[in-house]
């Protein structure tokens, strides 16, 4: 479904990526894993078109991404939830959720998809006239998701989405985010709860300072001595 081949990235003349190569398939959960200035947030901008590559390729289903817009890239089912969540913290959590339809394909699928997001998230649907910016950091996590999947998604990418969290917010999250996947969306996320997402991916690559390092199934790289040391306190 994604591929993404030979990414190399700067900003200015710092160079963060270094021949990034990898892929997602139709109905995996993949994770990028990585520290602080490891390139995995970088990587889901360039996918998005948020940012230019200096050299490499992402292709989307056989589309080169290379030549589109940001907005285009959303309008073939291309979605970032981006880190640190970014609502619109002024508008209501329905009005939120709304804004996450504004592509017109979209419209008739609005009600339906508001509904889906109150199931997956219950404290949405009680919070609905209530302020984003009121929200709790989990609440607006699940806000920020819920808005993402307005735009019916064929490829989520999520940033960091359990950054901030509390334990309990967390566990809620990542479940939530198998449950998506289980209904259809393939998901590329990004994150450095290692435990966690590897629990739940089928496969994840490593990043460290802008390179790929390591790759394969979660339960291999949770197995896997390098990730245990650098990631797990092993």
């Amino acid at each position: 479904m994604l591929r993404i081949e030979n990414l190399d990235f700067s900003y200015g003349d710092l160079q963060v990526l270094w021949g990034i190569s990898l892929e997602v398939h139709e109905g995996e959960i993949v994770t990028v894993l990585g520290g602080n200035g490891a390139g995995k947030s970088t990587t889901l901008k360039n996918v998005s078109r948020l940012v230019r590559p200096s050299r490499g390729s992402i292709t989307f289903e056989g589309a080169d991404l290379g030549r589109l817009e940001s907005h285009q890239v959303v309008e073939l089912g291309v979605v970032q939830v981006p880190e640190g969540r970014r609502i619109f913290p002024e508008m209501t959590v329905l009005e939120n959720l709304r804004m996450g339809s504004f592509i017109k394909s979209t419209r008739p699928d609005r009600q339906r998809n508001i509904e889906r997001a109150f199931t997956l998230f219950p404290r949405l649907a009680e919070r609905q006239k209530q302020l984003g910016g009121t929200l709790s950091g989990g609440e607006q996590q699940m806000l920020a998701i819920g808005r993402g999947l307005m735009t019916n998604p064929r490829l989520l990418l999520l940033d960091e989405p359990s950054l901030g969290l509390s334990p309990l917010f967390v566990k809620n999250i990542f479940e939530i985010i198998k449950e998506i996947n289980r209904q259809g969306t393939t998901i590329l996320l990004v994150e450095q709860n290692v435990f966690q997402s590897l629990r739940i991916s089928h496969r994840a690559y490593v990043l460290e300072t802008g390179r790929v390092v390591l790759s394969g199934t979660g339960e291999e790289l949770l197995g896997n001595e390098h990730v245990k040391k650098a990631f797990l306190g092993a």
